[in-house]
């Protein structure tokens, strides 16, 4: 951890983190879920940033996952 990481300002509200290239994006678009093994524990919702998206193959996303077995 930096000094800089503590005193940098902090994202928009709604902001994510793109899965290709790791920038912040306040439009981003939902590429796929990694739902988890565990009934405990919540799946995870990849976003990319709108540039990315179009680069990436989507995967099931949030609504497209049916339930399990």
């Amino acid at each position: 951890m930096t000094s800089e990481s503590l005193t940098a300002d902090l994202p928009p509200a709604g902001a994510e983190t793109c899965c290709h290239c790791g920038r912040s994006t306040t439009a981003p678009v939902e590429v796929r879920r990694i739902e988890s093994a565990s009934a405990d524990v919540p799946g995870v919702t990849l976003y990319a940033c709108p540039d990315d998206a179009v680069l990436l193959h989507p995967g099931p996303i949030p609504g497209e996952c049916g339930p399990g077995p």
